[in-house]
């Protein structure tokens, strides 16, 4: 059955790191929007980005198809998607929680990290031009992509951009999302070394009822062997 998927990326990124995912989901027969959210292309003006453009794009995303999506979202994404979804829910079909941060009413991403770290990314985002984290790449080469071959590493470091802050720092009301009826799948990359063992899971505990995948793989599965991450979204829509 042809089916609709929106796929959301986290920060960071851009919708390039789901091609490959779609390319596999578009040869299987169906449509597939990978939305780059603002201030997330090369030479965006993110000075002034807040958490709401991120809720809108994905808003606008989702509204932009004739309905049934499969909306998934990975890491920073699942709160966006959190968001999102009470905005557009006649059109989504299921929601896709892939190694994502979910969020409580009221909480914001650096509420669930040491403050040491949250405190680092804000004085370096302060210390920028535009407010933006910059690009750690000891973080991505030991912890996104621990164990991936460094060419690998490379490929994905040159395309990432500078995170703007408010992506962190924003509380988010979740009041609305827990109120919606749509099935959630939760698909998690079991060797994911960017937050210590079972944060991503125990994140998920605040989704309620979910169906659970779980699979091998790092954080960024769906950047080094997309044709799995596209199978397991097919097995989940279907």
């Amino acid at each position: 059955m042809k089916r609709t998927f929106v796929l959301i990326h986290g920060a960071w990124h851009g919708g390039w790191c789901w091609d490959g995912v779609a390319s596999k989901l578009r040869q299987a027969g169906h449509e597939v929007l990978t939305p780059t959210l603002p201030g997330h292309n090369p030479g965006d003006d993110r000075s002034g980005i807040t958490f709401e453009d991120y809720a809108s794009g994905v808003t606008q995303a989702v509204n932009s198809t004739s309905g049934g999506v499969v909306l998934a979202g990975h890491s920073s994404a699942g709160f966006m998607i959190q968001a999102a979804a009470p905005r557009c829910a006649d059109k989504i079909e299921r929601l896709v929680f892939h190694n994502a941060f979910v969020l409580g009413d009221g909480q914001a991403q650096f509420d669930l990290v040491p403050p040491e770290v949250s405190e680092g990314m804000t004085a370096a985002a302060k210390a920028s031009p535009d407010n933006c984290v910059p690009i750690d790449e000891d973080f991505v080469r030991g912890a996104l992509m621990a164990g991936d071959p460094k060419e690998i590493q490379d490929d994905l470091i040159s395309k990432l951009n500078p995170q703007p802050l408010a992506l962190f720092t924003t509380k988010v009301a979740t009041k609305e999302f827990e109120t919606l009826s749509i099935p959630k799948t939760v698909l998690f990359c079991k060797d994911d070394a960017s937050l210590p063992p079972g944060a991503y899971l125990g994140m998920a505990q605040g989704l309620g009822e979910f169906d659970l995948v779980e699979m091998g793989g790092g954080h960024q599965t769906l950047f080094t062997d997309p044709d799995k991450i596209a199978e397991a979204l097919q097995r989940i829509a279907d």
